[in-house]
């Protein structure tokens, strides 16, 4: 089905090394799924998910720092970047993110590859690695645990609010506001303090449309809203015991885990995560970089090596094994 992928533009990008990087489009029954395909397309297969209103230019700086073998597919998910937006009226959630990752995998014809999810997209890759575990040969996860979960307690508030959410926007007449360049920017450096302006400037290039008088942001508003596909922590550690992957799981000093764990009983989560893949993957590797939540593309030099030395090395017998 590669001619199914809609092919626009080459454009080469140097920093290791020469990659090249295509944009292409994968069509869907609403319109198409937007992405960059670095690398030679008979290499070995990597699939790469950005994080919560982020978007494909997320891993700009890491892909050329990765082995020149790889063909790194960076996807925008529906609703950021260049993607089209979800049809009126539906709503963005986990298991849909899961349906757009098996469509992209199936217009590359891609049978097995490995999958790069930060933040929001590891939580997307670690639902499509159990429920597709024969599909996915290594994961690397950055700053995220690769499930969120919900307490019980939360569960039944957090989807009613969701769907009140999506019918109060439903019944909203808006209109989209125009920046400056530099005031979108700066919007966007205040809501992402994890950002530097260099990161910023690059989510920018397909998160911002020029309009007259100057620039909108292209994602979808509806992506802020509360997700109602829920887990539980017990749900969350079935599923992650049906992957198969290999993991290589990087958190940053100032990332994710410093800013979630707020009480005991999220401490408790994040503990239960990782021990989880400890025990019950074939083989799981752990690490603390220097940096923050953006650590891959504020400092690609940091993580490259790591996720490098991971897709060339050969799987270990030993569960659980650590770098």
């Amino acid at each position: 089905m590669l001619q199914a992928v809609r092919r626009l533009s080459t454009s080469v990008s140097s920093m290791k090394h020469a990659v090249p990087c295509r944009e292409v489009q994968f069509p869907v029954p609403w319109g198409h799924i937007a992405a960059k395909d670095w690398g030679p397309r008979d290499g070995r297969p990597v699939l790469c998910l950005h994080g919560w209103s982020d978007n494909a230019g997320s891993f700009d700086r890491l892909i050329p720092l990765l082995p020149a073998d790889c063909r790194c597919v960076a996807i925008d998910f529906p609703g950021h970047g260049l993607s089209t937006h979800r049809p009126a009226g539906v709503l963005y959630t986990f298991p849909a993110y899961v349906a757009d990752m098996r469509r992209v995998i199936e217009a590359l014809e891609w049978k097995r590859f490995s999958v790069i999810g930060h933040s929001m997209g590891s939580n997307v890759a670690g639902l499509f690695s159990a429920v597709f575990p024969e599909m996915v040969d290594s994961f690397v996860i950055l700053d995220a645990l690769g499930f969120l979960p919900t307490e019980m307690e939360e569960m039944a508030t957090a989807v009613r609010k969701g769907i009140e959410e999506q019918l109060q926007f439903d019944k909203e007449k808006r209109s989209e506001k125009v920046y400056s360049y530099d005031s979108a920017l700066k919007r966007l450096l205040t809501a992402n303090p994890s950002l530097s302006e260099q990161s910023a400037r690059i989510l920018m290039e397909r998160g911002s449309t020029p309009v007259e008088g100057g620039v909108v942001f292209s994602r979808d508003f509806r992506i802020n809203m509360t997700n109602v596909v829920r887990a539980t922590l017990d749900q969350a550690l079935e599923l992650q015991s049906r992957i198969q992957a290999r993991v290589l799981l990087i958190l940053a000093e100032d990332g994710f885990c410093k800013r979630y764990i707020q009480k005991p009983q999220q401490e408790a989560v994040t503990s239960a995560l990782l021990q989880g893949y400890r025990d019950n993957l074939r083989e799981c590797r752990i690490v603390e970089v220097p940096g923050d939540h953006h650590v891959h593309l504020n400092s690609p030099e940091t993580v490259a090596p790591l996720i490098s030395a991971f897709l060339e090395s050969r799987p270990s017998l030993t569960p659980g094994a650590r770098l």
